[in-house]
C-alpha cells in the first residue's frame, strides 16, 4: 500500500490538527496550536473522606453509637457482615493519612465530623475528648498547608436520637451540633458543609431500605423524612452563621441527580435542564429556590409533605457556594409529553465501573456544573465527590489501575470544560484518598486512590495516584 503523504492527510482534514505516529499534522503552514487542558490560577485540587468510612475506633474516646453501627451489626444488611468498627483506622492514623495528602500536593480535604463523637446522646453535654480529636486532624492538616473543608453530617447520626430523620426534633438537634461545631472550628476552618447527599440519606435509608435504618416506608412517611433533611440543611445553615466567625462560607454536599442531553441540541437541552428542576423538586430545587414547586405538590398530592411556618424560608437560606457529588448521569431527550422530556433509562450494556450503579457517562460532569449554575446562580461551586469503584489488582506491589485514570481523565476533562465557559466552579475533590468502608458494599468495592490493606492498614499509592499528583502539579489534564 503507498504510504499516505502526511501534508496530504492534513488537508482532507481541513486546517483542524491531528495526530499520526507521534507527529502534529498541518495544512499548508498553519499548524494547530495544543489543546488548552490547563484550569485557572487558583483553582482548588483535594481529597475527600467521611468519618464513619474512615476512622473506626467506635467505642473510644466517649463516642456514642451510631445509626450505621446497629445497622452493620443487623444480619444480611452490609455485605460479609462488614462493620466500621476499624475501617482505615484513621482515627488513629490520622497522621499517615495526612501525608497521604502532602505527598499528593492537595491544598484542601474534605472530611466530616462523627457527631456521636461531639454529643454522644446527639445533643447535651459535648464530648471534650472527640472536640479535641477534631482539633488535632485540623491543626495537622494546616500545618501541612492544607485547607479543611468540613462536613457536619455525612450518614452516621447518634442512636439515641429516637426515630432518626422520622423525627422532625432530629433537624433540630442537627442544627444545634452544627452550631456549636461551627463556633469551635471557625477560627481555622473557613468552608462548611451541612449534609451530604440529601438522596441517599432519606430515600436509601427510609424508602428503599438499603442504607441505615434500613425501613421501607409508605410514601407520605418518605416525603416527611425527606423534608426533615433540607430542614436540616436549612436550620443547620442559619446556626452556622449565627455561631462561625466571620468569613467562614457554608454550603452543602449534594448528589443532584444531573439529567443530560442525549443529543446536544437547544431541544433536548432544555428538556435536561427542566428534568434536573424537577427530579430534584424535593431536594436541592426547594433549597434553592426556598418552596417546594407546584409540580412536586401536584404530583404528591395527600402524601406532600406538612410544612411548618417559617420551614422553608429556612430550607431557602441564601448559601456561600454548592457542591455537587457528581458520579453517574441520567439521560433524556426531549419529547411531545406534558413533561416535555423523556427520561432514557441505561440498558444492560451502558458502560460500567466496578459497582453496578456507576454507569460511565463523562457529560454529566459538565451538565452538572451548568444547569445547577443557569437554573440558580450559585455563587460558587465545588465538586465536592467525584471517583470510581475499580477492581485494584495487586501484581508484584502495584495496582496498575489505568480503568479508574480513564474514568477520571474523561470526567475532569468535562469539569475543565465547564470551567473554560466560564461556569463558577472553583476547585474538586476526588473521591476517595484511600480505600474505606463503602456502606452496604462493605470492603467489596474500592474507591480510593490510595490501596488499603485492611489487615495491616497499609496505604500504597495506585497509578491513579500518580496520575492526580501530576494534575495537581501542571494544574491541568495530563
Amino acid at each position: 500500500m503507498r504510504e499516505i503523504n502526511r501534508r496530504d492527510l492534513a488537508k482532507g482534514l481541513g486546517v483542524a490538527a491531528t495526530v499520526l505516529a507521534g507527529d502534529v499534522l498541518s495544512a499548508g503552514n498553519a499548524v494547530a496550536a495544543p489543546i488548552d487542558q490547563s484550569f485557572p490560577n487558583g483553582f482548588r485540587w483535594g481529597c475527600a473522606t467521611a468519618a464513619y468510612q474512615i476512622e473506626g475506633a467506635v467505642n473510644e474516646d466517649g463516642r456514642g453509637p451510631t445509626n450505621w453501627d446497629v445497622f452493620c451489626k443487623t444480619p444480611g444488611k452490609v455485605a460479609n457482615g462488614d462493620t466500621g468498627d476499624v475501617a482505615c483506622d484513621s482515627y488513629h492514623l490520622y497522621p499517615r493519612d495526612i501525608q497521604l495528602l502532602k505527598d499528593l500536593g492537595v491544598g484542601t480535604y474534605r472530611m466530616s465530623i462523627a457527631w456521636s463523637r461531639i454529643f454522644p446522646e446527639g445533643r447535651g453535654k459535648p464530648n471534650q475528648k472527640g472536640i479535641d480529636y477534631y482539633n488535632r486532624v485540623i491543626d495537622a492538616l494546616l500545618a501541612a498547608g492544607i485547607d479543611p473543608y468540613v462536613t457536619m453530617f455525612h450518614w452516621d447520626y447518634p442512636v439515641a436520637l429516637a426515630g432518626g430523620w422520622q423525627n422532625r426534633d432530629t433537624a433540630l438537634a442537627f442544627a444545634d451540633y452544627a452550631g456549636f461545631m461551627a463556633g469551635k472550628l471557625s477560627d481555622r476552618v473557613r468552608h462548611f458543609m451541612t449534609v451530604n447527599e440529601l438522596r441517599c440519606f432519606t430515600d436509601l435509608s427510609y424508602m428503599q431500605g438499603l442504607h441505615a435504618p434500613g425501613l421501607r416506608l409508605p410514601p407520605a412517611q418518605v416525603n416527611q423524612v425527606r423534608h426533615h433533611g433540607v430542614l436540616a440543611h436549612g436550620l443547620g445553615v442559619q446556626a452556622i452563621r449565627a455561631h462561625a466567625k466571620a468569613g467562614a462560607k457554608v454550603g452543602l454536599a449534594d448528589n443532584t441527580t444531573i439529567y443530560t442531553p442525549a443529543i446536544e441540541t437547544a431541544e433536548h437541552i432544555a428538556a435536561a435542564r427542566k428534568a434536573t428542576r424537577e427530579m430534584n423538586a424535593m431536594f436541592l430545587t426547594a433549597i434553592m429556590e426556598g418552596r417546594y414547586i407546584d409540580e412536586y405538590l401536584q404530583q404528591e398530592g395527600a402524601n406532600a409533605p406538612k410544612v411548618q411556618p417559617g420551614d422553608m424560608a429556612a430550607i431557602g437560606s441564601p448559601l456561600d457556594f454548592v457542591a455537587l457529588n457528581i458520579y453517574a448521569p441520567e439521560w433524556v431527550r426531549a419529547d411531545d409529553s406534558a413533561k416535555g422530556y423523556a427520561v432514557v433509562p441505561h440498558i444492560g450494556s451502558s458502560p460500567r465501573m466496578a459497582s453496578p450503579w456507576l454507569v460511565v457517562g463523562p457529560e454529566v460532569a459538565y451538565w452538572g456544573v451548568r444547569h445547577v449554575s443557569e437554573l440558580w446562580r450559585p455563587k460558587e461551586l465545588y465538586i465536592s465527590e467525584n471517583g470510581a469503584s475499580a477492581d485494584d489488582p495487586v501484581t508484584n506491589g502495584r495496582i496498575d489501575d489505568v480503568d479508574r485514570v480513564m474514568y477520571l481523565r474523561n470526567y475532569v476533562g468535562q469539569f475543565r470544560r465547564a470551567v473554560a465557559e466560564g461556569y463558577p466552579l472553583k476547585g474538586y475533590f476526588l473521591w476517595s484518598l484511600m480505600d474505606n468502608f463503602e456502606w452496604a458494599d462493605g470492603y467489596t468495592k474500592r474507591f480510593g486512590i490510595h490501596y488499603v490493606d485492611f489487615k495491616t492498614q497499609t496505604r500504597t499509592p495506585k497509578l491513579s495516584a500518580a496520575w492526580y499528583k501530576e494534575v495537581i502539579r501542571q494544574n491541568r489534564i495530563v
